[in-house]
């Protein structure tokens, strides 16, 4: 069960695009952005390169100018082939000439330029020396919100990850759980999430009995035992779109503290998720659910933010934490993910992905959140 692929996003669509980052850029006080290899430069152009290496490979982007993608030559057959393509100009340079003075000589040699966050600082200082007048902030502190509003393209994709994410769910919850191994489990989720179309699989959390009380756990050689509590948070790209979803199963029957537990971290997914509306400040979700939480005495145990964006990454802004006051807007996708973390004993997350709509927000996941007994 892969679905039926997307229709591809055109020349016309990443020139959208790059017009849009421009105008931001402009917006923002900035002379530019500078745009290394990396999920912006996919997102802009379509093009990733063959391989990340020491050779300069930036996009130019500035309002009123013709976006420029710098490649080395011996790229440039592939960067010519990129969907995005037609959309821009391509600047070629050789091994021994100086790709700095050729970027150079596209920027002002005065102002401050947005950089994407893995550009390599090899280039940036490069520039930095070709032009001493300019400084440089980056891409994600000058232009946050960029890739956060989602177009009817991008959340079709997006739901389609988060539907596949949940028939890899469906399936591992019929798996055997007690005596096997955490890496086993997740090895098992891998599979699943590639079966269901995952070119890429990002993280297989299988945090079982006091593993569980680590948020980031990475599955280990722990043996899963019958009365294990056992957090499951996995996802990765479908499509160019994220997947990340977290569901928390029992092997055998919980004790009655377990299952309080259980339901408390669901009471409190689910006044995250009915916080989601436009004009709603980012904070109000974490607010909601954290209320929750802190309201039965388990607030110190939630250690945490309720939630990250997810697109062409899935960790991006915007982030549902307490401070963050910009406001919901429909097409926004984000996790709403909060959790009860007891230390040496067990944990508990439930994780879905939204997106806000006219009127409120849309669950991507649609697995049972309630309490799922394993064997």
């Amino acid at each position: 069960m892969t679905g039926t692929a997307p229709v591809p996003f055109t020349a016309d669509d990443y020139k959208a695009r790059m017009d849009r980052a421009a105008r931001q850029a402009a917006d923002a006080g900035l002379a530019g952005l500078l745009v290394a290899p990396g999920p912006d430069l996919v997102w802009l152009t379509g093009y990733a390169p063959p391989a990340v290496t020491e050779r300069l490979t930036l996009l130019v982007l500035a309002a009123g100018r013709e976006p420029v993608l710098v490649v080395p030559t011996l790229e440039a057959p592939d960067a010519e082939k990129a969907p995005g393509a037609p959309a821009l100009a391509l600047r070629d340079w050789t091994d021994g000439k100086d790709p700095y003075a050729l970027t150079a000589a596209l920027l002002d040699h005065k102002g401050r330029f947005g950089v994407s966050d893995n550009a390599w600082a090899l280039h940036l200082l490069g520039l930095q020396q070709a032009l001493p007048g300019t400084s440089y902030v980056s891409l994600t502190e000058a232009l946050p919100m960029l890739r956060a509003v989602k177009d009817a393209a991008e959340l079709e994709r997006l739901a389609a990850a988060g539907a596949a994410a949940d028939a890899a769910f469906e399936e591992i919850r019929n798996v055997r759980f007690s005596g096997r191994r955490e890496s086993e489990v997740a090895a098992d989720l891998a599979a699943l999430l590639r079966r269901f179309g995952h070119s890429q699989v990002d993280f297989t959390i299988v945090a079982s009995g006091p593993n569980g009380a680590n948020p980031h756990h990475e599955a280990g050689d722990r043996r899963i035992e019958r009365g294990d509590m056992v957090v499951l948070d996995f996802g990765g790209l479908k499509d160019g779109y994220g997947s990340d979803t977290s569901r928390t199963v029992h092997v055998g029957e919980p004790t009655d503290e377990e299952r309080r537990v259980h339901d408390l971290v669901r009471e409190a997914q689910e006044a995250g998720f009915r916080a989601v509306r436009p004009g709603a400040a980012c904070q109000d979700v974490d607010r909601a659910a954290r209320a929750v939480i802190d309201g039965a005495g388990y607030g110190e145990y939630f250690i945490h933010r309720t939630g990250h964006g997810i697109g062409v990454t899935t960790h991006e802004p915007p982030y549902m934490i307490e401070g963050e006051e910009r406001p919901l807007v429909p097409g926004m996708c984000f996790s709403v993910e909060p959790g009860v973390y007891l230390p040496g004993r067990f944990g508990v997350r439930i994780e879905d992905i939204v997106t806000v709509t006219e009127d409120g927000g849309r669950r991507l996941n649609g697995t049972e959140r309630g309490m799922v007994i394993v064997d």
